[in-house]
């Protein structure tokens, strides 16, 4: 059922499309019968003549049907005819082909005098390529109006032809308009830019071109979707998106005014762990590889969130937080690190948390989790006992075994 609706929907869009242009083309071609020419005095007289023939005599009458019954000759005149005034037509119409030709060869150097001007006024502003190409756009569609009206000779019936078809490409093209106007709203509230890292729907990538209706992104692998890289590093792989996107979906940006994040590291331990010195040796850990590294991103966090009148207290060095679990204790470093580095940092964050947490003087102080089950045996008597190798009591001798 959704599928013939579907069908149907797209029947009478492609339905109304066709007949607008092809409404438009007979515009075009012979804008006397379109009703948009003055009409001739003389084609007039011919016509109130043929009017006056038509009101003789019964006798009359059937004389004229007679005579309409034209033979193969005459068919083959009234082709000739039909063409040679399809050429009559053209070659009245030939010079405001040329007019027309010459308005939009202006609206070419219109438009590109005026890009080089605004490119020279606006300069590197974000928005400026947005203004430039409504600009651009402006002068074309002024041209191509004035050029159609030329051919036409009559601007009233121009107008409502365009409205029909406008009318139709409304229904028929409802997505590129969607994305055309996601374009529009990026340009100038600017959500993502070339070179942003973002996330768009499904689309995670760095941000490679953008244009009127879809944008093009360098794919970054991501541990919530298949891919052949489930980590933030590139796949060589390029991904492109409609604009609409910006519309109907969430956009992430990673990198836009403050190309640093938040990143987080877990350590499990044992819950019979030296839980305050284990705290200390990850702090320090830390502290010593990042605290450098993120006191200037820190202070212009904190600055953004000043703005913002948010919380601004940022700390300038790694923290340590402790959580409970089910059998152990989870130790979770907290640091800022750049959006395309998170992962070279981590690696070598971990690789020390693990080298420094071996040493010797914390042997038996800060006690890693592994995977692990205890078993408890029941004696006959109801009560825990110990159990052996072999499920009895240390040193009882098993027979059989």
């Amino acid at each position: 059922m959704k599928g013939a609706e579907n069908r149907l929907k797209n029947f009478r869009q492609a339905s109304m499309l066709a007949v607008a242009i092809t409404g438009f083309i007979m515009l075009l071609v012979t804008p006397g019968e379109a009703g948009l020419a003055r009409q001739d005095p003389l084609v007039e007289d011919s016509a109130a003549s043929a009017e006056d023939l038509g009101a003789g005599t019964p006798e009359d009458t059937a004389f004229a049907d007679s005579v309409q019954a034209l033979s193969g000759k005459e068919a083959t005149d009234e082709a000739l005819g039909a063409i040679q005034t399809l050429w009559d037509s053209f070659h009245y119409n030939l010079p405001k082909f040329l007019i027309a030709l010459g308005t939009l060869l202006l609206a070419w150097a219109v438009t590109w005098l005026l890009r080089k001007a605004l490119q020279r006024l606006i300069g590197n502003y974000h928005t400026s390529g947005a203004v430039i190409s409504l600009a651009s756009i402006s002068v074309w569609l002024l041209g191509i109006g004035i050029a159609f009206s030329v051919v036409a000779g009559d601007i009233r019936a121009l107008v409502g032809s365009l409205g029909l078809i406008g009318l139709a490409l409304s229904w028929s093209l409802q997505t590129p308009i969607e994305s055309f106007t996601g374009w529009l709203l990026n340009s100038f509230k600017g959500y993502y830019r070339v070179g942003d890292r973002i996330r768009v729907g499904e689309v995670f990538g760095d941000v490679y071109r953008i244009d009127f209706l879809a944008t093009t992104v360098w794919e970054i692998g991501s541990p919530f979707q298949a891919g052949f890289v489930h980590a933030e590093q590139p796949t060589g792989r390029m991904v492109t998106f409609p604009n609409n996107e910006i519309l109907t979906g969430t956009v992430t940006n990673l990198t836009g005014d403050f190309p640093f994040l938040w990143d987080e590291l877990s350590i499990a331990v044992a819950n019979e762990s030296d839980i305050p010195l284990s705290v200390k040796v990850l702090g320090d850990v830390a502290s010593k590889l990042l605290g450098g590294y993120m006191e200037e991103p820190a202070r212009q966090y904190a600055q953004i969130l000043g703005r913002a009148r948010l919380q601004s207290d940022v700390p300038g060095k790694p923290q340590v937080y402790i959580s409970l679990e089910d059998s152990w204790t989870s130790l979770t470093i907290r640091y800022l690190v750049g959006a395309r580095e998170r992962r070279k940092w981590k690696s070598e964050l971990t690789l020390r948390v693990i080298q420094e947490s071996a040493r010797p003087e914390y042997a038996g102080r800060i006690i890693p989790v592994y995977p692990r089950q205890q078993v408890q045996v029941i004696g006959p008597s109801g009560l825990p006992m110990d159990a052996g190798p072999f499920g009895g009591s240390p040193g009882e001798d098993r027979e059989g075994v």
